[in-house]
């Protein structure tokens, strides 16, 4: 009799164990798919750098170090998004990503701020339908982001309640790391009003 109780409960643990592992997995792959939208957005942006860095070199000569640095950033953010692509949610691989990707935003944000001072770039009807394609992906990517983060979220919750907190070790099922905002503290500084 203590025999089958004995196997009763083992059967029962492992039905339990491999429930939860299946729920890790399934979070982790909704997890990976949140971060693939991410990634699509991502190199939508970086394939439209390059056009836009060339439609404002032929109007701003006296400008190329700010060029060769919007392409600088683009390549290390096109770096590190390999690296996050091949494993998402991992918080060394999602920092990275957040930081090459702020570099990149600050320089194109300074690229458009350049433009400003040149009207007929500025009226350039390229450079126009090209600064709506890059504002128009960055929205996409904070709404991908968003659903990443809400993604992960849900993932590190369920890893980290016990008793499945048991299970995600065993199985190596790690803390995700979150995808903050890519945009500089000045960007989000909500803007001061004086009378």
């Amino acid at each position: 009799m203590m025999g089958y109780i004995a196997l009763l409960v083992l059967v029962v643990l492992v039905i339990w164990a491999v429930a939860v592992y299946n729920r890790l997995r399934t979070h982790r792959n909704q997890v990976e798919n949140a971060f693939a939208q991410i990634d699509v957005q991502l190199k939508r942006r970086h394939d439209l750098i390059p056009n836009l860095v060339e439609v404002a070199r032929g109007y701003m000569q006296h400008e190329a170090q700010t060029l060769e640095a919007v392409i600088r950033a683009r390549g290390e953010a096109v770096s590190a998004a390999d690296q996050a692509r091949q494993a998402p949610g991992r918080a060394q691989a999602m920092g990275a990503l957040m930081a090459t990707e702020q570099v990149l935003g600050g320089q194109v944000g300074r690229l458009m701020a350049l433009a400003e001072a040149y009207p007929t770039l500025k009226a350039d009807a390229r450079m126009q339908q090209l600064s709506e394609e890059v504002t128009s992906t960055e929205n996409r990517i904070g709404f991908a982001r968003q659903a990443y983060n809400d993604q992960v979220l849900d993932f590190n919750n369920q890893a980290g309640v016990f008793p499945d907190l048991i299970v995600a070790r065993l199985a190596g099922f790690a803390h995700m790391g979150m995808l903050a905002s890519t945009q500089s503290e000045q960007e989000r500084a909500v803007p001061q009003v004086r009378f």
